[in-house]
């Protein structure tokens, strides 16, 4: 039977490299359903995302053996990816949960190809949506002075491990992640938060910038540094807003955007759409 899977690479960019590839991949009979490519100019690094369905018989370890000579010979950073396989997430999530029940809203009709292997928070607001998805709850709260906090992370990445979940998301989890959790799982923690970062910080942003008579709101999801919000940008949304509005419509406006851009970064995540490149991100819509 045949199999779908997507192949990812970064490497210095030089003549020949999607030939080799591509030749590799027809040697073995498989069918390239989709390429996408970009050069890096200003670092000279080439990425390429190949969607392509394997005949019978050719399995991950096959492809891996005839693929082998291309990447040494290229110095290339590889991700074969089977598609067919449902990827696990963990949600994490504490009382704001809209982003949350877009998720698995977008899960429960397919348009996100996940399984939600367990939902984590701080508070008990979400047990209950739990309990009717059937997902594990787990409450793992932190102590106002926060000195159990590398126990609880500590519980968490265990969580992770312990599930095999490939993603963990931050659906409007308002706790700061410590250093060493997002160092470990770089590249597999996906934030969501208003764009109104730097200028409004802290408690209700929305009105804050309901006060400066702001015109433009949005929302950025991006991967998790141990630099607070800072993380290579994955996704991004902006609505205009008017004086005609209140502090409570900019609220419901901003709850509507968070929940897009997050559910289509981790579409483009599930996918194997975004390439990290620095600080940066390459994203291969």
């Amino acid at each position: 039977m045949s199999a779908d899977f997507v192949l990812t690479l970064s490497c210095a960019d030089r003549p020949g490299i999607v030939a080799a590839v591509t030749t590799e991949l027809a040697a073995l009979n498989a069918n390239i359903s989709e390429s996408n490519q970009f050069w890096d100019r200003e670092t000279g690094t080439f990425f390429m995302r190949l969607a392509f369905t394997a005949p019978d018989g050719v399995d991950r370890d096959a492809l891996e053996r005839a693929l082998r000579p291309v990447t040494e010979r290229f110095g290339m950073r590889t991700a074969l990816v089977d598609q067919g396989r449902k990827k696990k997430i963990v949600v994490m999530v504490s009382k704001f949960d809209h982003t949350m029940l877009h998720l698995l809203y977008q899960i429960r009709v397919g348009w996100l190809d996940a399984e939600v292997a367990a939902i984590v928070s701080n508070h008990e607001d979400s047990r209950a949506t739990a309990q009717y998805e059937g997902i594990p709850y787990h409450y793992l709260p932190v102590r106002r002075d926060k000195s159990d906090k590398p126990e609880q992370e500590a519980d968490v990445l265990r969580l992770v491990k312990d599930t095999g979940a490939e993603l963990v998301v931050l659906a409007r989890y308002m706790q700061v992640l410590g250093d060493q959790f997002a160092t470990r799982l770089y590249g597999q923690i996906i934030n969501i938060h208003h764009s109104f970062l730097p200028s409004f910080k802290g408690a209700k942003p929305y009105h804050q910038a309901h006060e400066r008579g702001v015109k433009i709101i949005g929302a950025t999801a991006h991967y998790v540094t141990p630099d607070l919000d800072e993380g290579p940008i994955i996704e991004q949304e902006t609505a205009r807003v008017n004086h005609a509005m209140s502090a409570d419509d900019l609220v419901a406006a901003g709850r509507d955007i968070e929940s897009r851009v997050l559910a289509r970064a981790v579409k483009l995540h599930l996918e194997s759409r975004v390439m990290l490149n620095g600080k940066r991100t390459v994203v291969f819509g």
